[in-house]
């Protein structure tokens, strides 16, 4: 027992021996010590931070507790035959499937409905081409996380008595009401 105490004094002893008689490469490799510590954990973070991110946003769009019903999922090319099979097979979705999915789906957290189209906008002398319009429900700012820097989104009371507001991106805005003050906002 007493021989391992002293072996273990010794190395010590000569641990700071060494120390002290070589101060610069000492420090030097305490300070490599702590670089490769703190990068390691900083990437570590880093990284569990980026996946926590990931999770959420592909959770909110994609998620366990989030479905989409549309009239055509696929994925790669499809030929024209099979457009047409699939146009001829599949029934469009109307306003009344929204509003059965609210009413009897009870372990959704949000329902939410929208169309889209495309069109050429143009006003005087100002053209936008290939405008994407979508026409959507309150809830679909939740769904989709919208965040809006200026005004605000859709509200449901304006769905249900089809008020003529919309929210235009700022492509719409830049090529249209430049200069114009929107939403009580400069």
């Amino acid at each position: 027992m007493r021989q391992i105490y002293y072996f273990f004094a010794d190395a010590a002893r000569i641990a700071l021996q060494s120390i002290w008689s070589q101060k610069l490469r000492a420090f030097l490799t305490l300070l490599g010590v702590i670089f490769g510590v703190a990068s390691v954990v900083v990437m570590g973070a880093s990284i569990s931070g980026f996946n926590g991110y990931i999770v959420s946003t592909i959770g909110r769009i994609l998620g366990a507790n989030h479905f989409m019903m549309a009239r055509f999922a696929h994925q790669g090319e499809w030929s024209e035959e099979d457009w047409d099979r699939a146009w001829k097979r599949n029934k469009p979705l109307r306003w009344e499937d929204y509003e059965w999915m609210l009413a009897n789906c009870k372990g959704c957290a949000e329902v939410g409905a929208n169309v889209n189209t495309s069109v050429n906008l143009k006003y005087e002398e100002h053209e936008l081409f290939g405008t994407n319009i979508v026409g959507v429900t309150a809830s679909m700012g939740q769904i989709e996380n919208k965040t809006i820097p200026e005004g605000r989104f859709i509200a449901a009371h304006e769905v249900e008595h089809a008020a003529l507001v919309c929210v235009i991106g700022g492509d719409v805005r830049d090529q249209f009401f430049l200069g114009e003050i929107l939403s009580g906002r400069p």
